[in-house]
């Protein structure tokens, strides 16, 4: 090919930029921005070259057949590392499984999986440093595109480097992945001169200037023009020639490929667009397996008139140019185009997502076994993480159905999944092209009408309305448990019944919901079930839930994303989140960018919740405010409004009281006045936690009882079990020790502690904080404390020692109050919580000189660590290695080191040997 590494002409400033890149000692990325001819391949090929004694070459390319194919593009990459991935860890090898095809797990997110990319790189750098060029980056599918900008931006002291070529003439997602770049111009006028002098010698004076005025420093089209100028239309002007003027190049250039392709024998035509609609190479070909793309047979004749290549590597035949490939489907006529489709769908019979693709494309009239192709892989999709593009294979899928029945479901799918994707408008759009003009309206209507009004406006009431009495109408059709009527839109219909029931958070309507649910005998799927149990009142419903929702969680691969959202909420009502976290976390990214990115804000919403019972608090204010910028520029009010209620309560418990009450009012104000109870009840959470932070203990038990009355938890309240610890504070501290002893007896005959970990350690500390004798105290402080999972929640655990430090120091003097004081203090500032580490300093200090000098020992600077970092410390101290520390926490060994990395100089050791007793002298929980 003319334009080779060897024969690059006028690029002095582009080669040494990329001799250096190629020589670096470390990793690095490097992004190639040029019209399309202006010579990015050639570049590409260059540092091939340069870097091919030293390093393992891997290459790939965008394809615009492939660009709707979630990790498509990254498959290229990935192939030819498929025996290195026997030699990651489990978790990482699930990953890769998955991306795949070869499980049906929960499709990993960007950042696990471009972390699992990373070690896979680093185990095969390290036998040979590695090299990836990536050439059409402009049409990498999307999910490829967030992987490999992820990989980019961390390939810092790696070996590896990857260099990826963009049109810049194209849109990209790579536009935003903050990666260096180089631009690739045109060629001056010497070097344009120089080119074609060397290429095409001798060519009449006028055919050179008509040749140089076209090509505009375009080494493309200086190599491509001659010979169609000089193919007997030396005498024609240049519209006659090119076809086009005054248009971009890369159209007369097509002109061009159009005269030659024409000139083809018929089989020859078709082969090379079956080539072309299935993604075949252009320039040189990448490393995939057999049969993942077409292979072009018997086009000798194409490639002596210079449309294909020959590529060393696979041997097989690949477009010389994108353009070329462009041309071949451009000049197909669409009968053609469909034939080419309807072969490649009998050569992917195997791959349900571009068998589908090519089957839909290959068919007009309506077709049953198209239709239903198409549905299975949206279903795919969905699970990869690809919600966007399964909206439109399903709109396909309806197009081509074969009764109106069929078509109006599939509509409803389509719209089911578009609002999950963030895409309202687009889904009204969808159900009204469903419903007939003068019908009654669809279940699928009511269920996109009622998701808009709750989610976009925070409308309880009349979306509850709306959607009772589309359950009841259905109910009414007479419909028999498992009948295939109640699959899709009725379940969803339910699901979101109790969705608006949760916000509401009215007993009058949960009531109605109940006896709805209860009439429906046997159609009501059994996890939703579960979500109405422990959504409505898990303090009178949740008994069992957490065994069904283990049961639950053994399915978890076979989840659509909105339904492990859904288990997740459950989980959080069970104070189960834990669990789910790690799913979520994979998930998330992914949802956010490509899929379900309703779903996803849901899904930051749990994360941000876990990560406050966990203690994590500056992590949990990053989540909402990412999660804050994701819903307001999607327009979710009702999403938006619940982002400001948790950042409000996070921002209570760290003391931050101005904020929180400004965040109070603003949910206040807007949830009150719909009646979304669960946020008014979070509003007045906050104003309690304020309240108690800022020791206004009167504020704090006006805004607990507006919750729930003292000894009982109001129905259908949240919020009535999760404040517990603070009614009973805030009743002791205002000396209505008669109502702190009621509520705290009514949480043990509630069966609360049976229900979850966190009303368990609840339960236990404030019945000890209200017993009538010492030794009772004493026995039930243990009980507490001492619970296996009491540490799982610091805060909580922190002032159930404050208070009992408080009863010792009264009962037993200093001696006895010094260890749960002291491990309140340490806990309160390592949660970031100064206001309740300055009150359990403030007690220290009350009991005496030597606890006043523990005070001060406290107060004492000391080593902050994250909480990832501590953990990961003080799985170091138990001998874990770094990949049994990274598999249990989900990271990469190399995260792990760098973390380690990190925490050796903030505790002032050098060696693991040291980290058990550095960590003995920090605050909170000990190593071991």
């Amino acid at each position: 090919m003319e334009l080779s590494a060897r024969s690059i002409i006028g690029r002095d400033g582009e080669r040494e930029h990329l001799s250096a890149f190629a020589a670096a000692p470390e990793g690095q990325a490097l992004v190639l921005r040029g019209e399309s001819g202006v010579g990015k391949s050639a570049l590409l090929d260059h540092v091939a070259d340069l870097a091919s004694q030293r390093h393992r070459v891997i290459r790939a390319a965008g394809v615009e057949a492939e660009s709707q194919l979630p990790f498509a593009g990254l498959h290229q990459f990935l192939y030819p590392l498929l025996p290195f991935l026997d030699r990651l860890d489990e978790a990482h090898r699930k990953a890769f499984d998955v991306v795949f095809g070869k499980s049906e797990g929960t499709p990993p997110s960007v950042m696990t999986l471009g972390i699992a990319v990373l070690d896979l790189l680093s185990l095969v750098a390290s036998q040979q440093p590695v090299l990836l060029l990536l050439d059409d980056g402009q049409w990498l599918d999307a999910a490829s595109t967030e992987v490999c900008g992820f990989v980019g931006r961390r390939l810092t002291g790696s070996a590896t480097k990857l260099m990826v070529g963009l049109r810049s003439d194209v849109r990209s997602a790579f536009d935003s992945a903050a990666l260096p770049e180089l631009a690739v111009t045109a060629l001056s006028a010497r070097a344009s001169e120089e080119l074609l002098d060397l290429r095409h010698p001798g060519l009449a004076p006028r055919i050179r200037r008509l040749v140089l005025d076209e090509a505009r420093g375009n080494p493309l089209a200086l190599l491509e023009l001659p010979p169609h100028v000089r193919a007997g239309r030396a005498g024609r002007t240049p519209q006659e020639l090119f076809g086009y003027t005054g248009v971009q190049l890369p159209l007369r250039l097509q002109h061009v490929y159009g005269t030659r392709i024409a000139s083809l024998g018929d089989a020859v035509r078709a082969e090379l667009l079956r080539g072309a609609l299935d993604g075949v190479g252009a320039g040189t070909a990448t490393a995939l397996p057999q049969g993942s793309r077409y292979r072009m047979r018997d086009v000798d004749e194409a490639a002596a008139c210079g449309l294909l290549d020959d590529d060393p590597v696979g041997g097989d035949f690949v477009f010389r140019h994108p353009l070329v490939r462009s041309t071949v489907v451009q000049m197909a006529t669409p009968n053609e185009r469909r034939a080419a489709h309807a072969d490649l769908a009998r050569v992917h019979l195997d791959d349900v997502e571009r068998h589908a693709t090519h089957l839909a494309a290959a068919t007009v009239d309506p077709d049953a076994r198209a239709s239903a192709a198409l549905e299975a892989a949206a279903e795919s999709a969905t699970r990869r993480g690809g919600a966007v593009t399964a909206v439109s294979w399903l709109s396909r899928a309806a197009e081509l159905s074969e009764t109106p029945q069929e078509r109006s479901r599939l509509l409803g799918d389509a719209a089911f999944v578009a609002g999950h994707a963030g895409l309202l408008d687009h889904a009204r759009k969808l159900v009204r092209t469903g419903t007939p003009s003068g019908t009654p309206e669809s279940p699928a209507s009511v269920v996109t009408s009622a998701y808009t009004a709750l989610y976009e406006d925070g409308d309880v009431r009349s979306s509850h309305r709306q959607v009772l009495a589309a359950i009841e109408e259905l109910r009414g059709n007479g419909a028999e448990p498992g009948a295939p009527e109640w699959d899709g839109t009725p379940a969803r219909l339910v699901n979101l019944l109790l969705a608006i029931s949760q916000y509401a958070g009215d007993e009058v309507l949960w009531r109605r919901t109940h006896e709805l649910l209860r009439s429906l005998d046997g159609l009501v799927p059994q996890n939703s079930l579960l979500y109405e149990d422990t959504w409505s009142d898990v303090v009178r419903r949740g008994g069992g839930a957490r065994e069904r929702l283990e049961r639950a969680f053994t399915r978890l691969r076979d989840l659509e994303p909105w339904d492990l959202t859904r288990l997740s909420v459950a989980a959080y009502h069970l104070d189960a989140l834990s669990r789910f976290r790690p799913h979520l976390q994979r998930a998330v990214d992914r949802e956010v960018e490509t899929g379900a990115a309703a779903t996803g804000m849901t899904m930051l919403h749990l994360i941000m919740l876990d990560q406050i019972a966990a203690g994590e608090w500056q992590e949990a204010r990053l989540t909402g405010h990412r999660c804050l910028d994701l819903t307001t520029s999607h327009g979710y009010d009702l999403f938006t409004h619940q982002t400001h209620a948790y950042l409000g309560l996070l921002a209570a418990l760290r003391g931050e009281a101005d904020q929180a009450r400004g965040l109070q009012a603003t949910v206040d104000a807007w949830a009150r006045p719909r009646g979304i109870g669960f946020l008014t009840q979070i509003a007045d959470a906050i104003g309690t936690a304020a309240a108690l932070g800022e020791g206004d203990h009167e504020a704090a038990y006006l805004h607990a009882i507006g919750i729930t009355p003292p000894g009982s938890f109001a129905p259908c309240v949240h919020q009535a079990s999760r404040t517990l610890l603070d009614l009973v504070e805030a009743a002791l501290r205002t000396g209505r020790a008669e109502e702190a002893r009621r509520h705290a007896l009514a949480a043990e005959e509630a069966g609360l502690a049976e229900l979850s970990p966190r009303l368990a350690l609840l339960t236990y500390g404030t019945l000890a904080m209200t017993a009538p004798d010492a030794a009772q105290a004493d026995a039930l402080y243990a009980r507490a404390t001492g619970h296996p999972d009491a540490d799982r929640f610091p805060f909580e655990l922190a002032r159930i020692r404050l208070a009992h430090g408080v009863r010792l120091r009264h009962s037993q003097g200093w001696k006895a109050a010094l260890p749960p004081l002291t491990a309140a203090v340490e806990a309160f500032e390592q949660l970031g919580a100064p206001a309740w580490t300055e009150r359990a300093r403030a007690e220290l200090r009350a009991a005496g000189p030597s606890a006043a000098a523990a005070a001060a020992a406290s107060a004492a600077p000391l080593p902050t660590l994250t909480w990832q970092e501590r953990r990961i410390a003080e799985l170091a101290a138990g001998g874990l290695t770094n990949k049994e520390i990274g598999a249990r926490m989900h990271l990469s060994p190399r995260t792990v080191s760098s973390h380690l990395y990190r925490v050796f100089p903030k505790l002032g050791i050098t060696s693991r040997a040291a980290l058990r007793d550095a960590l003995g002298r920090l605050p909170g929980r000990q190593s071991g």
